[in-house]
């Protein structure tokens, strides 16, 4: 038996129980503990996420020049338009819109408690014509 076990990303935000339903409708998952400062989910995939309590907490900017290795989250997806719909239909925005380059195609949003993550699409898009 391992003697650590898989743990959680944690995040920190003022209200922990609004970014657990954010999370949670996007990963179409399930909340698996909550006390009253700190929520834990569960993704459909396996995915585990919790969010703490933080009354002082302020959303990270991104990109933050002075600091790049600010912490963020990627998600794998199919189809990044439709779930572009969900994010905002969930109170999320996105961060950027320009063409991401290299061998995946992926785009950068923000939870709504301004939290940044990416959306990463891994199938190989065909070129791009014109």
């Amino acid at each position: 038996m391992p003697l650590v076990k898989a743990g959680f990303v944690v995040l920190d935000c003022a209200e922990p129980e609004k970014l657990a339903v954010f999370y949670t409708e996007l990963l179409e998952g399930e909340q698996t503990d909550a006390t009253a400062n700190r929520v834990e989910i569960r993704g459909a995939d396996g995915t585990r996420l919790a969010f703490r309590r933080d009354m002082n907490a302020r959303p990270p900017s991104w990109p933050r020049p002075e600091n790049s290795l600010q912490a963020h989250l990627d998600f794998e997806v199919e189809d990044l338009d439709e779930v572009e719909r969900r994010i905002v239909g969930l109170g999320g925005r996105p961060l950027e819109t320009k063409e991401a380059p290299g061998p995946y195609e992926e785009r950068g949003y923000a939870d709504p408690a301004g939290h940044s993550f990416t959306m990463r699409r891994t199938a190989a898009a065909a070129p791009k014509q014109g």
